[in-house]
């Protein structure tokens, strides 16, 4: 199987695997169940409120539990916190079972984020803050169509020395700007030849601009923003700044924008039609894009392809950036080898593949689609 990073981090013997072979007819009989009689687009169900689904011993729990503190370093400060913690940790064994049913080409299981309620992670680790799909902005125009004969059959922009080392956006909603500083620091790479490293910190303190479309949707530091609304500051306030001047803190503070350290400007930027064969030649031919998708796989996520049964496309809550994409990732639902793009994300290297995400492409899978952006930056 080819690999969205470099060196695949996928653990072997996963406990996600045990208890989804453990688990898998109940989940699977009742989930489809549920998929079969809903009318409406179907969203993920909470497996823990299901009486039917089985629950893992409580020694089997503990140990998980005591092997995920170590591993990840976690430390609890009070008797209450830790079994607080070990009941959500339970709950997401299942739910990570779940996962492992309906999306069963990745491997899902214990990440870093599995003493997290659904509703802490999202608000904690995504922050995409922009209209629903079907209302997409308009700030910057749609792109033009551009030819989708000839593109190579596999692309990876790391591979042209155009993508920054995996970054870690901490418990602070900011995704939307590690999103957007990857796309320019790849724009900035095509137009110079010059990979820097961007602040995020500058967008997280100083952007408060919001969607012309949709005026609640306002990018206000760990509170969550839009790509496009970056953008939009970024060419009123002049450019941005780099890392080293201006360092991620991981929580909003004072704006400290010094125009006279200025790196990169933006010149414009667009919008990208929903055809996935025009988002891979503008990924080809103008650089990383910045894009919006649903996250609810993503706190299980360990490795492989995803391409979930069903996954949301209008509940887009997280930015990422895409990178590249690949012509073969093994899919046993589907009889075949299918093609999936390169997703860029901003939790650090331990999370997934290295800090990358693969998710099967052609099938608008989890809205990948429906919000993505091309920068163009200046040169001067």
């Amino acid at each position: 199987m080819e690999s969205g990073g470099r060196q695949s981090s996928t653990p072997t013997g996963m406990m996600a695997i045990a208890i989804g072979a453990l688990t898998l007819s109940l989940i699977l009989s009742s989930t489809l169940a549920h998929l079969l009689h809903t009318p409406h687009e179907p969203t993920i169900l909470q497996v823990t409120d299901d009486p039917n689904i089985p629950i893992p011993s409580s020694n089997h729990v503990h140990n998980k539990f005591r092997v995920f503190m170590e591993t990840y370093g976690k430390n609890y400060s009070t008797g209450a916190e830790y079994m607080h913690r070990l009941g959500i940790f339970a709950k997401n064994l299942l739910r990570a079972a779940e996962h492992q049913v309906l999306d069963p080409t990745a491997v899902h299981g214990v990440t870093q984020f599995s003493d997290l309620s659904e509703e802490e992670f999202q608000s904690l680790y995504t922050g995409f803050k922009g209209p629903a799909a079907a209302a997409a902005p308009l700030n910057g125009g749609e792109a033009e169509k551009l030819e989708v004969d000839g593109l190579p059959e596999s692309f990876d922009w790391r591979d042209k020395g155009a993508v920054t080392e995996v970054k870690m956006q901490g418990t602070c909603g900011s995704c939307w700007a590690f999103s957007t500083t990857g796309a320019i620091e790849g724009a900035n790479f095509i137009a110079t030849g010059k990979l820097v490293n961007l602040s995020e910190q500058q967008l997280v303190d100083c952007d408060h601009v919001c969607d012309i479309t949709q005026k609640d949707a306002c990018d206000n530091g760990c509170g969550g923003g839009l790509m496009t609304n970056a953008y939009k500051y970024l060419i009123q306030a002049g450019g941005l700044m780099e890392e080293s001047a201006y360092p991620y803190s991981g929580r909003r503070d004072e704006c400290k924008f010094n125009p006279d350290k200025i790196a990169v400007k933006v010149a414009n930027f667009t919008n990208i039609p929903i055809d996935e064969s025009q988002i891979a030649a503008n990924l080809v031919h103008r650089g990383p894009l910045a894009v919006g998708l649903n996250s609810v796989f993503m706190q299980t996520y360990i490795g492989g392809v995803s391409c979930p049964l069903i996954c949301g496309k209008r509940r887009l809550d997280h930015g990422v950036l895409l990178v590249g994409y690949g012509a073969k990732g093994f899919s046993i639902l589907r009889l075949g080898n299918q093609p999936y793009w390169i997703i860029k994300n901003s939790w650090g290297k331990r999370w997934g593949e290295d800090g990358y995400y693969r998710l099967c492409r052609g099938r608008g899978m989890c809205g990948i689609n429906t919000m993505v952006s091309a920068v163009a930056t200046q040169v001067y």
